[in-house]
Order: structure tokens, then sequence, then C-alpha cells
């Protein structure tokens, strides 16, 4: 099982970068697709607020998790653009800005915690989604009296539901909490088992001689100068 790890320093840089361009463009009111038997997949649209080293960002993006272990999670522009994407894979991860051709890779956990300020799996994810992180090992759950997740933890990794979609045990408001790092995930639009679209998770760049490797840092540098 992937483990938390420590919350990356530089993870303001990316989720200033998603207030600048996804202040408008997200939908006007909550939306939830019926909850199937079994998630396949999991995607839609959320908020992140992140307090880390005492500074507070906040950040809108869209996300797809491919059970048990892809993921993709987009910053887009007003106009559908993709500003910065991040490729979830089962060992590695992709951190791509299209505009400058450039991408940095490293291995899932890291990259989710440079996101997130904490780490993740897609499937720890879409668990955390849908109220069923009790089905995987690992994790120490409380339910309400209506049988609907709404605290556990992981390790230092700590979470509680303040608010669901209504009639569901589908969470809507989630905190998060670590050593190092703490914020709230709202979800804004969730829907389950959609059809896959063919390129959602092509990594052509990576053999792109237009598209170049580089450091976090230079990634960093660069996000810091999107606005």
């Amino acid at each position: 099982m992937t483990r938390p790890g420590r919350p990356g320093a530089a993870a303001a840089a990316f989720l200033f970068v998603a207030i600048i361009y996804l202040s408008g463009c997200h939908p006007s009111r909550p939306s939830l697709s019926p909850l199937p038997p079994e998630v396949k997949s999991v995607e839609g649209y959320a908020s992140l607020r992140l307090t880390e080293d005492r500074t507070t960002v906040k950040s809108r993006f869209s996300f797809i998790f491919v059970l048990p272990s892809q993921g993709r999670i987009d910053v887009k522009d007003p106009l559908g653009r993709a500003v910065a994407s991040l490729f979830i894979e089962e060992n590695d991860s992709y951190f791509v800005l299209p505009s400058k051709k450039i991408y940095w890779g490293a291995d899932r956990e890291e990259a989710m915690a440079k996101f997130l300020g904490f780490a993740l799996s897609p499937q720890e994810m879409a668990s955390l989604l849908t109220g069923k992180l009790e089905e995987l090992d690992g994790w120490d759950v409380e339910k309400d009296d209506r049988n609907r997740v709404i605290r556990g933890r992981r390790d230092a990794l700590r979470f509680e539901v303040s608010q669901f979609f209504s009639d569901s045990r589908v969470p809507r408001l989630i905190a998060l909490a670590h050593a190092e790092a703490s914020g709230s995930l709202r979800v804004l639009r969730l829907n389950f088992n959609q059809p896959l679209k063919k390129e959602t998770f092509r990594l052509a760049f990576l053999g792109d001689k237009d598209y170049t490797a580089a450091t976090w840092a230079e990634i960093e540098k660069w996000l810091r100068h999107e606005d």
C-alpha cells in the first residue's frame, strides 16, 4: 500500500496556477450520478484548500481515477485548454506543462504529495470520494448512525467528512490533515464508470521530440510565472 509521504513544499506553486485558471470553469451546482454497486472509475471536479508552511492556497481541477492504479488530474483555463496535467500510473507519474513543452517524471507517491500535500493512490482517492475507505487495508474509520464513513486515519494522515451529497453516503466536503499540511476537499461533480476517452492516459509527449524532461525546480519556476 502507498504510504503517506512528506508533503511537498512546492505544492503551493501548482495550486497557485490552479486558482488563476479555474475560477470560472466549474459546475455551478453540485452534481452526483447514481453510485453503482461496483465502481470501476470515478471522475469529476473538485476544489482544494491547502495550508502548508503557513501559506493557504485554493484550486479547482478535474480528475479521473480508473481502478486500481491509473489517474489523471487536469488544470484548465476558462477555454478548456490544459495548463497543467498530472498523469498517474501504477508506479510512475508525469507532471506536464503543455504550453512550455516540458514534463517532470517521479514515482506516484512523490507526485501526489506535490499536488495534494498527501500521498494517496488512485484506489484510495476513489474510495475516499465514494465513502468506501473501510474496504481498504490500513485505514481505521468511524461511521455514523446511518452507516456513513465520517472520519478515519492511516498513520499520520487523517480525514473527516463534514458534508455529504443529499440522500447518499458520498462525501461532499472532506477535511484532510497531516503532520505538515492540512486542507479541505470539496467535490463539485462526481460521475462513475463513464466511457473512457482514448486519449485520457496517452503519454505521447514522452516520445515527442518537442517535449523536454525537466526537474521539479524547473517546473516550479515556470509555475510561478504562469500568472
